[in-house]
């Protein structure tokens, strides 16, 4: 008899995303005339950078010659994108090795996945709300205990994030194993700054503890006192593995490529209370399991790291920080108490009345037909809480924004 993996059936049979477009699909059925506006979901809308195009047009003709041909992707990736990357943190005072740099298909994957080359009786630490991937990878690799009468799970250590912390997390109270920090934040959007980051470093080495680092909005930073990576911090590289993304700063959504930093002198311990290089765990583990990205792919991320590159996907992100902008200021101007939105795509802001969140998602898409993502989803502390996001067009957010207006909320 072939046994289940029971903790999979302990995560929710619909992915959060997904509930939402279904009650969008129900709202859809009784109005297929509705003009709806996304401002929930993150995915992007702007097309690809032309440099990536044409990078990835040329990879695409060379596949088509006998001499040029590549099958399999080394499994860390291609040198020519790895050498880049280095090139890019060294532009910021930040030193790294080749063999530090992981190739991977977005940011969501190795999030996942850094899971399979750690120990199972690891405490992990996540904030409250969350992105729903740090929470659910701990309980598909059985390591979140049971769900308790406040649906928090027993072995999961939540970390306060709410107003009164402005919505950044807090350091736990009690000596964790695994630390999952994403800056700027998604779902709300708020920053640490260098100051408030270097006690996350300074509790991972007092700990022996590790930090899972999601730096997949890094580009949108624009706050001198903000660190574009964890690496900027003095000791980071002992403690912190950090995962990066094409998709929201170039558009990659769809083509799938990011990358992952390991450093050398990142080390895990045995129960033995040896030590063991993380980087080495993470080799053995891709030359296993991936036959890497796509070299057409790959090509077109090396792309982005051209002049031109780097000058269409900031043009890219300075679209969707405006958007950002424009949300923020007309919800601070009617009344809403309002986080993020400055140094992130993501607007979080509080429900009129606090409202519960699914109450105000169904308020917003019945009355201004507009798609928002409800803090519910990310956790109970983002109940009462909705989240916008910058991704949508300009005249999309424009209009969105004048509806909200005419309601008076």
């Amino acid at each position: 008899m072939a046994l289940a993996n029971e903790n999979y059936l302990k995560t929710p049979e619909i992915y959060c995303f997904d509930e939402i477009e279904k009650r969008v699909n129900a709202f859809k059925l009784v109005h297929p005339n509705a003009k709806l506006i996304r401002l929930g979901i993150g995915d992007v809308t702007r097309p690809l950078p032309n440099e990536v195009i044409h990078a990835m047009h040329d990879a695409i003709d060379e596949m088509s010659m006998s001499e040029s041909f590549r099958g399999y992707s080394p499994p860390q990736g291609y040198d020519f994108l790895i050498e880049k990357i280095v090139k890019d943190y060294r532009s910021f005072g930040i030193s790294l090795d080749k063999e530090s740099i992981f190739i991977n298909d977005g940011a969501k994957s190795d999030i996942g996945n850094i899971g399979h080359v750690l120990g199972r009786d690891n405490i992990i630490a996540i904030s409250d709300p969350v992105y729903p991937v740090y929470e659910n990878a701990t309980i598909m690799s059985g390591r979140a205990g049971v769900l308790t009468d406040e649906m928090k799970w027993s072995n999961v250590v939540y970390m306060r994030c709410n107003e009164e912390t402005n919505f950044v997390p807090e350091l736990p109270t009690e000596r964790v194993d695994v630390i999952y920090l994403c800056n700027p934040n998604n779902p709300t959007g708020t920053v640490m700054k260098k100051a408030e980051l270097k006690h996350w470093i300074d509790y991972a080495i007092e700990n022996q503890s590790i930090i899972v680092y999601d730096g997949a909005y890094s580009a949108y930073i624009n706050e001198p006192d903000v660190p574009r990576s964890i690496y900027e911090i003095k000791g980071a590289k002992k403690v912190a593995v950090e995962i990066r993304s094409y998709s929201k700063s170039a558009g990659f959504t769809g083509l799938r490529c990011g990358y992952s930093v390991f450093p050398q002198e990142l080390l895990v311990y045995t129960k033995m209370g040896e030590n063991v290089m993380l980087n080495k765990l993470w080799t053995r583990r891709i030359t296993n399991y991936t036959n890497g990205v796509s070299y057409v792919v790959q090509r077109g991320a090396e792309a982005l790291y051209s002049r031109k590159g780097k000058i269409e996907t900031q043009e890219l992100v300075n679209y969707y920080l405006t958007n950002a902008t424009l949300i923020r200021n007309e919800l601070i101007s009617i009344g809403f108490e309002v986080y993020g939105g400055i140094s992130s795509p993501y607007v979080w802001f509080k429900t009129p009345n606090n409202q519960p969140s699914w109450k105000f998602f169904h308020q917003l898409l019945y009355e201004n037909q507009i798609v928002a993502t409800p803090g519910i989803v990310f956790g109970r502390t983002g109940d009462c809480y909705m989240r916008f996001s910058g991704f949508s067009s300009r005249e999309e957010t424009l209009i969105a924004l004048e509806r909200i207006r005419k309601s008076k909320y």
